[in-house]
């Protein structure tokens, strides 16, 4: 995964210039300066990452695609300042999250800022109007899908039973939409045909999948010092997921009992989380959660027979299994 780490820092890097262009000095000062908190906090940049290796991929011109991967990557940060408030962490990417360091009200105003100058910035796409439109109109239906997916992942809380297949919906909406619509766009950028731009976009879905599910089992059981975030909250709130949903089906008597009373507790001490982390590997929820994340991580890469070899589909590929390689 060096390879991949090092891909990412590249583009990071290249794109880092871009990513800080879009926002300028205006009044007022706090406002453009929790704007600016999340992107240029710099991070692993895999959405836009993946905007230029689909462009790549199909033959096209990386660098006409930076305007979608800057727009992409602004989206993705108005919807962590958001998700930061609505979940109440206090920690983001190692740093104090915005909704605590600028207030409430002008976190929602920097989402805002962030998603609107996004579509700005895709009008600067070099492509035919009837490609931009088409652009446009997947980014505009992801985000719409997003906010499904929000709301459905919020009314999964407080340990609400839902199936399997309403949480990999959950997550599908919440996170792969995201990844799907960037990457399709960056082939419409490259020029790619119908058929290619649906495969990636398939490509792009299923990695999603597999990408939060293996971010649910960090949250859980990651290390806060080496993911970056606060870890535990999710079983607080009492979220579905993959582990939840195998825990809840499996388990009986006692570790049943233990593990409902935790599930959803907003107070839970550390001591009960530790206690609900042992009943999850005790169950094999842990373990069946990351052979699932694996599942979808091989049907991605699958998805991307249709390109032609290149340093663009390995990196798309590494990027698949790097969804996977990230510390438990």
């Amino acid at each position: 995964m060096t390879d991949i780490t090092k891909r990412l820092a590249k583009t990071s890097k290249e794109l880092d210039g871009h990513i800080k262009s879009y926002i300028g000095d205006e009044n007022p000062d706090n406002l453009i300066e929790a704007a600016r908190q999340y992107p240029y906090a710099g991070g692993k940049r895999m959405r836009p990452a993946m905007v230029l290796a689909a462009c790549g991929a199909v033959g096209g011109d990386r660098k006409k695609a930076f305007p979608l991967a800057v727009a992409i990557e602004y989206i993705h940060n108005f919807t962590l300042v958001h998700d930061d408030l609505m979940d109440g962490d206090e920690v983001r990417r190692g740093m104090v999250t915005s909704h605590v360091k600028y207030g409430m009200a002008t976190a929602i105003l920097a989402g805002d800022a962030l998603f609107a100058r996004a579509f700005e910035i895709m009008t600067d796409l070099d492509v035919p109007d009837k490609t931009l439109r088409e652009i446009l109109k997947v980014v505009t239906r992801a985000v719409w899908d997003l906010a499904r997916g929000q709301q459905m992942d919020i009314n999964n809380e407080n340990g609400e039973e839902v199936t399997m297949e309403e949480y990999i919906e959950t997550i599908r909406l919440k996170t792969s939409v995201l990844f799907a619509s960037g990457a399709a766009g960056g082939a419409m950028v490259g020029g790619a045909d119908g058929k290619t731009v649906d495969a990636i976009h398939s490509y792009a879905m299923k990695l999603g999948v597999a990408f939060q599910m293996f971010d649910d089992i960090l949250g859980i059981v990651g290390d806060p010092e080496k993911t970056g975030k606060s870890s535990g909250n999710d079983i607080r709130k009492g979220k579905s997921t993959v582990m939840v949903c195998h825990a809840l089906a499996n388990l009986k008597g006692e570790d049943l009992r233990e593990f409902r009373a935790v599930l959803g507790k907003n107070d839970a001490s550390e001591a009960e989380i530790d206690r609900v982390r042992d009943i999850l590997r005790k169950a094999g929820s842990i373990d069946y959660a990351i052979s699932m994340a694996e599942t979808f991580t091989k049907e991605a890469i699958a998805c991307l027979h249709v390109l032609p070899e290149g340093p663009d589909k390995e990196f798309m590929v590494g990027l698949a299994e790097y969804a996977m390689a990230r510390e438990v």
